[in-house]
């Protein structure tokens, strides 16, 4: 591949894919160019694929046939569009109208009525986007999209990523062909990755521009460069998402990363439990070699470098970078002491360089654009943007990217929806089981790495779980400490005995058997916990424990001393009562108890006996009239 070669297929591709990121009169020209009439992209990430976006891929194609019209409409099955909780998802251009939950029924009307005929199927589309007039806006209008700002998701559910040539078409490797043919030297690659001020997005916050001085500064005749895909937090899909939608952007950057330092070789290690990823991976890298992007002398350069895929078997542990390169070597995946760090010493002994997933989605544009142009979004400490996965007690489950900056109000009310059900919100858990709570007193605290921390809890790897108000902040702290307990390899006492006796705390707590001094015992232990545990994993692991008993510590105390879990979540707590003047007598509560402890007659009030109640819930959530609670 020549830089005339490159420049050729992005020329020849960069209109059909220009369509999909311009509507109206722009748009219809742009189509009419390209020889589609119009393109639909439908999502191919996980989450719409689990709901069953391959049948409506089948059922479009079906009916684009008998319609007679499949050589008129292109169809490009993309990664995540980031509203997973609407899928399947289909978005037709040049309209730039989006169907959401879509079924192979609803394709065949969408077929014949809008892109046959030219009729817009309203009742099929996401509602947010018709208005009460019926005017209909663009995806990218809604309040959802219009306060983010996509940079390491650019590409996800535009292009087709097992096509090389769409990745070409917007951008793709200007930025490797920028670095080797200007040429810049490896000092000014990383001078402007460290001017651009982008720190690492997968957990820890360091400056990658130093993390990639430091190993080029290293003496060594053999360096790495590795990606870390094995995200495993609860609730956090960030970088298989971007893997799924845009795996030529971490391929270029990687390059990039190799050129920086003087290294050769490259891993990717990512886990086997993400099948899509991988797959579109591996069609990736294949792509990348025949096209002269990956392999001996890229570019005509003299640079060489390859990259090459390691499996992971789904251990929380190998997220930690020594216990993932030990993982790469063919060892079991357990954390090393540092120093010496990676930069110095590390896969197989040898300087090494490793970046999660968003971290290198951010590198090619701010090789393309400019340091000054990365450093002028976001906070003073915290540039660019933020990627996080919205989870929990939410309306627009999805994967959202912000500006550093951008207040939790403004991702929970405004791009989040706000909390369904009219429940209030309680609080948003960060950082997964390393991270914390943020209760809702701080709603409006910006989020950027040392805003969060301030507050007692962490950025992570980007999971944003939302609770509301039916949430016992200490089983949620349980929950995580459940998981930890789980992962930890076991190398370092601390981790091993700690978090098992931690959870042990918990667990009393929860089942009412909570003593005067839980509370103190538990945080010494944290605290011993943090000053000796071997990795980040037995360090962080109090964290949530730590952060619930700042915010919420009366929630401990009513369990403890009062016998009460406020949220009527801790089982062992709660006690379902019928109250006479509202039970009406309809004996629905009592037949559908499943261990016969209600009883009363036709028409009078009903009794539990507490002594048979399991607390299942069955009577409340049956009985019509409001006449159980729980107290």
């Amino acid at each position: 591949m020549t830089i005339e070669e490159l420049n050729k297929i992005k020329k020849e591709r960069e209109d059909l894919v220009k369509v999909r990121k311009v509507i109206a009169e722009e748009g219809e020209k742009l189509a009419k160019e390209t020889g589609y009439r119009k393109q639909v992209l439908v999502c191919g990430g996980t989450g719409c694929t689990s709901s069953g976006s391959k049948k409506v891929l089948a059922a479009l194609d079906e009916a684009l046939e008998e319609n007679g019209i499949k050589d008129e409409i292109l169809v490009v099955r993309t990664g995540c569009f980031g509203l997973c909780s609407l899928g399947p998802i289909m978005i037709v251009y040049p309209e730039g109208v989006f169907y959401s939950q879509a079924t192979p029924e609803g394709v065949k009307k969408i077929v014949k009525e809008h892109l046959k005929e030219g009729n817009v199927v309203k009742e099929l589309l996401y509602q947010e986007t018709v208005h009460d007039d019926g005017s209909i806006i663009s995806l990218s209008e809604t309040n959802f999209y219009k306060k983010q700002l996509r940079i390491a998701l650019r590409n996800c559910g535009v292009i087709d990523p097992e096509n090389i040539d769409e990745y070409i078409a917007t951008d793709g490797y200007q930025a490797l062909a920028k670095v080797l043919l200007t040429p810049m030297s490896p000092d000014d690659v990383i001078k402007e990755v460290l001017d651009s001020g982008l720190r690492g997005r997968g957990g820890g916050g360091f400056p990658t521009g130093r993390k990639w001085m430091f190993a080029k500064a290293s003496a060594g005749d053999v360096k790495y460069v590795c990606c870390n895909a094995d995200e495993g937090d609860p609730g956090a899909f960030m970088d298989r998402s971007i893997l799924e939608g845009d795996p030529q952007c971490i391929i270029e950057a990687m390059t990039i990363a190799g050129y920086a330092i003087g290294a050769c070789r490259g891993f990717v290690y990512v886990r086997a439990e993400y099948p899509i990823a991988v797959e579109r991976l591996r069609i990736a890298l294949k792509q990348a070699r025949e096209y002269g992007f990956l392999g001996e002398n890229i570019l005509g350069s003299g640079f060489s470098f390859d990259i090459e895929i390691r499996l992971g078997a789904g251990a929380f542990v190998c997220g930690e970078e020594t216990a993932l390169m030990t993982s790469i070597e063919g060892n079991r995946g357990e954390p090393r002491p540092r120093p010496p760090f990676p930069a110095v010493k590390g896969l197989f002994g040898k300087p090494t360089v490793l970046n999660n997933v968003e971290t290198y989605a951010n590198i090619a544009q701010i090789i393309l654009k400019g340091s000054q142009w990365y450093a002028s979004m976001g906070t003073e400490t915290s540039k660019g943007t933020k990627v996080f996965a919205l989870g929990g007690k939410i309306t627009n489950v999805g994967l959202v990217e912000i500006p550093m900056g951008t207040t939790l109000r403004e991702i929970i009310e405004e791009i989040g929806g706000g909390i369904p059900n009219g429940k209030k919100f309680k609080a948003a858990q960060t950082g997964g089981p390393s991270g914390g709570c943020i209760p809702a007193e701080y709603i409006d605290t910006p989020i950027d790495y040392e805003s969060l921390l301030a507050i007692g809890s962490m950025m992570g790897s980007g999971g944003m779980i939302v609770l509301d108000e039916d949430t016992c902040m200490v089983d949620i702290a349980k929950f995580y400490l459940e998981f930890t307990v789980d992962e930890s390899c076991g190398k370092c006492t601390p981790c091993r005995v700690g978090t098992r006796r931690l959870l042990q705390y918990l667990e009393k707590i929860t089942q009412g058997k909570g003593e005067d001094g839980d509370i103190e015992k538990i945080e010494e232990l944290a605290q011993h916990m943090q000053k000796s545990s071997l990795c980040a994993l037995g360090q962080t692991a109090p964290n949530p424990i730590l952060s619930t008993l700042k915010f919420f510590k009366q929630e401990y105390i009513d369990h403890i001393y009062n016998g009460k879990c406020e949220a009527g979540v801790c089982k062992s707590l709660i006690k379902y009562e019928i109250m006479a003047d509202k039970c009406k007598g309809c004996t629905l509560c009592a037949r559908k108890c499943p261990v016969g402890a209600i009883s009363g007659t036709v028409k009078n009030p009903h009794v539990i006996d507490q002594t048979k109640c399991i607390k299942c819930g069955v009577c409340m959530s049956n009985c019509k009239f409001g006449a159980i609670h729980t107290v």
